[in-house]
């Protein structure tokens, strides 16, 4: 019975919803008479009404089909729908007054009491938007008849929250009932919305969710703190509940949220911080009207530099990758945002001095961004000569290049593995390092090209990192691998690494390794641990944990400074500048020509002590090269 009521509530034409206003009108009607009378209608008024049902029909129905008042989706009803039938309304109640007014002058009687038309009014605007309501509601009730329901708090009692409710409200599919609001606001406790109570967040959260059996938390503040929301997202998950979130508006479609929008809050947004302040108006002078190269533009941090250089309108910006597919998407990204960014993609190797050249003569970009990078660390200790091909040859062909083509500024990123490496990785970014370097100040930077490091941890969700890792691993129901239970690591989000590569690059003088603060290390486990929890799935249950051992060049902790280093400030809170030991260009120039005459001989074991003679800091753990360690190394060549 209740899905035949539900397929006709669905099937509702149109006319049928015009027919009913009009019928209702006339129930409006006949009721102002009655009030206006006392009830006591006699054959002389009965006519008085028959004789006006007619013209009113006509005013009625050509102002419904001008303001559309059955244009809404009865079972969506929504103020946009009472508010067509209070302009259809109104604009009859004007023309009724006008009629009354004609009429009185030419000395005839009313068209209609005013008193009665006062109350046809009002009456006729509360018996269409109860019509709706009450359809609506009826649809709820019956498309909920049956359902297994799921308890469901929503947290923020704004205008999101409240409408994150009437999207609830309003789907099919879902199953979810709202039980309450929480806010941090105290003043909002004890309120309703749309009849269902308002509580304290910070007193009665952890209480609420046990009284009422609640399975969902739903975040629905825009403006949360970082740091509220991870105190939020322990709450529920130490109490086995689900936490999904609100997009931001600007991601509604158009301007509308979708209950499929609503989704399972992720690990970045978890491990994220509060938004950086950074000093955009000193990003905007540096790359504004600028030309501007991107190296390793389609990977993770390649791509999001591209993105938010483009919000500063540089005059052109150079994408230069070999990985084409990745390189096109960014490409057609760029084509679509709102700031139309002239760019130009260019598949090319930093390793060949020629084609890098040819770019430089083409396009005479005044800023660089290096991004480029072998950066995984067991595949690198697997192939020595790549790591340092692309790594050190490649960083060396684009900053001799840069120098030769008199590029004003050369921004590298770094990794906290160069330092103290115990990977060949590591090693090979801080031979990069040493050498950018020295040629900041080396007598042969004829321009004067600045040179600037920027040296960052982990990336939340960067290709190949360990968040995509582990969703795949849960999605497939694990195991969950970790390589060692005390293993830590720092971690930024992408965005927020970007925003400090673009400030550290702006405030650099040349010569400077910039430190970002990357907050706390987080173990590795924990971070698994957390993962499954957000899952929905319980950790020996429906998915294990296996330690697979320390892969080779991987340490337990990674630092951000060499033991024998110290930081200066800058104006900015999360940025530091690393005091390093200098090096003598030809020197550095030297060794990196010998480092190439055995990449080419393909002698890995003198690659390897090379590398450990340059960096003496570089101490392998758990590879097949911690043997060189116990060898006198010797300056080779």
């Amino acid at each position: 019975m209740s899905s035949f009521l539900n397929r006709i509530i669905k099937s509702i034409p149109r006319w049928i919803v015009l027919l009913i206003d009009l019928i209702l009108i006339i129930q409006a009607l006949i009721i102002a008479y009655v009030l206006r009378f006392n009830f006591e209608l006699n054959s002389q008024l009965w006519k008085d009404i028959a004789i006006r049902i007619l013209p009113l029909m006509v005013l009625y129905f050509s102002l419904f089909f001008y303001f559309k008042t059955y244009a809404g989706i009865l079972k969506f009803t929504s103020i946009q729908d009472v508010k067509r039938i209070f302009k259809a309304s109104t604009g009859a109640f004007v023309f009724l007054l006008v009629t009354n007014a004609i009429t009185h002058q030419l000395g005839y009687n009313n068209f209609i009491p005013y008193s009665v038309l006062v109350i046809l009014y009002f009456t006729g605007i509360l018996f269409m938007s109860a019509f709706r309501i009450l359809v609506k509601i009826l649809h709820v009730e019956l498309n909920q008849l049956g359902r297994e329901k799921t308890n469901v708090i929503i947290y923020g009692a704004g205008q999101a929250g409240e409408i994150a409710n009437r999207t609830i409200t309003q789907d099919q599919g879902t199953s979810y009932r709202v039980v309450g609001f929480v806010d941090d606001n105290p003043t909002k406790s004890k309120n309703t919305i749309d009849g269902i109570k308002i509580y304290n967040a910070a007193t009665q959260l952890e209480t609420l969710i046990k009284e009422k059996k609640v399975e969902v938390v739903i975040i629905a503040i825009q403006n949360i703190s970082q740091t509220r929301k991870s105190e939020i997202l322990e709450t529920c998950l130490s109490l086995g509940v689900q936490v999904r979130t609100v997009p931001p508006v600007f991601k509604w479609i158009n301007g509308e949220l979708s209950f499929n929008q609503i989704k399972d809050i992720s690990i970045d947004e978890v491990l994220g911080r509060d938004p950086i302040e950074i000093n955009t108006d000193g990003i905007r002078n540096e790359l504004t009207d600028k030309v501007i190269l991107v190296t390793g533009a389609a990977g993770s941090i390649g791509s999001e530099i591209s993105r938010q250089i483009s919000c500063f309108r540089p005059k052109k910006l150079i994408l230069l990758d070999q990985a084409e597919s990745a390189l096109y998407d960014v490409h057609l990204e760029l084509n679509e945002n709102a700031f139309k960014t002239v760019h130009q993609s260019v598949l090319a190797d930093i390793t060949s001095f020629e084609r890098i050249e040819k770019v430089f003569l083409e396009f005479k970009p005044e800023i660089v961004f290096h991004a480029a990078a072998y950066k995984h660390v067991p595949m690198m200790e697997e192939n020595p000569s790549e790591a340092i091909l692309n790594n050190v040859f490649g960083t060396k062909v684009l900053a001799d290049l840069s120098v030769k083509n008199g590029v004003k500024k050369f921004v590298m990123v770094s990794t906290d593995k160069a330092v103290n490496p115990t990977n060949i990785m590591g090693a090979s970014k801080r031979i990069a390092e040493i050498y950018t370097q020295s040629l900041n100040h080396d007598l042969l930077n004829i321009h004067g090209t600045k040179f600037i490091t920027t040296r960052f941890g982990n990336v939340l969700g960067s290709s190949g990192s360990v968040i995509p890792r582990f969703k795949k691993q849960i999605m497939e129901r694990g195991p969950i691998t970790v390589t060692h239970p005390e293993i830590r690591r720092y971690f930024m989000t992408i965005p927020e690494a970007t925003h400090l590569v673009l400030e550290a690059g702006a405030m650099g003088k040349g010569g400077e390794i910039f430190l970002f603060d990357m907050g706390d290390s987080i173990k590795i486990v924990d971070l698994a641990k957390k993962m499954i929890k957000i899952s929905g799935l319980t950790l020996g249950r429906d998915i294990q944990i296996v330690y697979t051992g320390l892969r080779p060049g991987e340490k337990l902790y990674e630092e951000l400074l060499n033991d024998l280093e110290n930081t200066l400030p800058t104006h900015h809170p999360k940025i530091m500048i690393a005091k390093v030991r200098q090096y003598e260009f030809e020197r550095v120039r030297k060794d990196i020509h010998h480092l190439m005459k055995m990449m080419e001989q393909s002698d890995i074991e003198s690659i390897v002590l090379k590398m450990k003679n340059m960096v003496p800091e570089f101490v392998s753990q758990n590879s097949p090269f911690e043997k060189f360690d116990k060898k006198e190394i010797k300056a080779l060549g």
